[in-house]
């Protein structure tokens, strides 16, 4: 079964990339293995969409049917309850093979493939937090979907360590559903979490937020359940601060502990990781090193908003189909790289292979800046400089640079600069 695209994963990401290479008359198969499309976006019935894409405001399934919708206007195949358990690359094309109940294992090819899979959640082992091992310690993703999609109530007395987004909405909605929500901790100096989050989650319900503060041990009761959770304050390196323990009463800890690109499929491939991203590097057609495999979306790296990963993936998947008209391009490459006070930034290289692609560059800066100059240099050269207020690692800053400004032997480094 050949074809000429491939979308693997059928959430935000993958349905967005799936639209925009069938809009450039490919032949299209996305592969989802949950038994619906639409992703997390099916949990998170909370509002907050669509406002960058639609200029209206929706909740993540109403987002996602927008896109289902347009999905199937289109008429692309797609294939849901199916696993994609291995990836390889022969000659110039794609090998997949996929596991599903009810037709076993199949093998597709495909000239070019877009990895939209996501991202997972970290867990209580990736932290170590000392202390028993109760019940009543869950990732704030789980949670939401017990709530949202299978209707149970996962505690009473809940605390949430951890303030990245999905941790501040979930503060909120078990504030909704009657559980008492004695606090959300977090390790930084700074909120994880939009803005916008921190005021209409926590704020808007009184909820206490605890900067520099973390669980340091976990307490549980003779039927091993969750009974109580020790926080502490932490000094500039992170350590507890003797002296400093409160002690929490609660049945259930929510982790808002940071998300990781699910890139899992691309072990078997020669593809080019990126430490900083915890994903890979591509260029700016979100093209990896391996010719015509794309990745986008959280995928390939964490976003705040799904209307910025829709808008990425169409990148991805209109790229993916001018890979399929035009596969054997002369690569010219060179570097960006992340400078003063930037933390990571995407795309990794630039290449002019693809003159006709838009060089969209994606960051987060390392601490909260009141008011910043981005500067982009390429040798002695300026290629941009611009000033932004209110910049914070919390939410990701972007800009564009056009080909035409940049020569193809020096690399390109960017920097941002606290002024007054």
């Amino acid at each position: 079964m050949k074809r000429d695209i491939i979308v693997i994963g059928g959430g935000a990401s993958g349905l967005a990339a799936a639209i925009s290479a069938k809009k450039e008359e490919k032949d299209v198969l996305l592969i989802e293995r949950e038994d619906r499309l639409g992703g997390i976006l099916n949990q998170c019935i909370h509002n907050g969409f669509g406002l960058e894409v639609f200029k209206e405001e929706y909740t993540g399934p109403e987002y996602a049917y927008i896109y289902i919708k347009e999905f199937n206007e289109l008429k692309i195949d797609y294939l849901i309850e199916t696993t994609v358990i291995k990836l390889v690359r022969v000659k110039d094309e794609f090998i997949l093979y996929t596991s599903s109940l009810k037709k076993g294992i199949q093998k597709y090819i495909a000239k070019s493939v877009i990895i939209s899979t996501g991202c997972y959640e970290r867990t209580r082992g990736s932290i170590i937090i000392p202390g028993d091992r109760p019940t009543g310690v869950i990732t704030a993703g789980s949670a939401q979907r017990y709530l949202n999609i299978d209707g149970y109530m996962v505690g009473k007395r809940v605390f949430i360590l951890g303030s990245g987004d999905i941790g501040l909405i979930m503060a909120r909605r078990m504030y909704l559903e009657g559980a008492e929500v004695l606090g959300v901790a977090e390790l930084m100096p700074y909120s994880n979490g939009l803005t916008r989050n921190i005021v209409q989650c926590l704020n808007d319900f009184d909820i206490p937020l605890y900067l520099s503060h973390t669980v340091t041990r976990i307490n549980s009761d003779e039927n091993n359940r969750l009974k109580s959770i020790v926080l502490q304050k932490v000094n500039n390196k992170f350590k507890p601060i003797e002296g400093t323990e409160k002690i929490f009463e609660v049945d259930t800890l929510l982790l808002s502990i940071g998300l990781i690109p699910d890139i899992v499929l691309l072990d078997s491939l020669d593809v080019e990781y990126d430490k900083l991203t915890k994903s890979v590097r591509v260029n700016q057609a979100l093209e990896t090193k391996v010719e015509g495999l794309f990745v986008a979306g959280n995928a390939l790296q964490v976003h705040d908003l799904a209307d910025n990963v829709s808008k990425e993936s169409e990148r991805a998947g209109y790229n993916a189909a001018k890979y399929v008209d035009n596969p054997k391009r002369e690569h010219k490459m060179i570097k960006l790289l992340p400078g003063e006070n930037i933390s990571y930034i995407s795309p990794q290289y630039i290449d002019f292979a693809w003159p006709d692609s838009d060089i969209i560059c994606s960051f987060r800066s390392k601490s909260k800046i009141e008011r910043g100059l981005i500067e982009v240099r390429q040798g002695e050269n300026t290629i941009l400089s611009k000033r932004r207020m209110y910049i914070v690692p919390a939410e990701m800053e972007t800009f564009s640079l056009k080909i035409d400004a940049l020569n193809n032997t020096q690399d390109i480094t960017i920097n941002l600069e606290a002024i007054k």
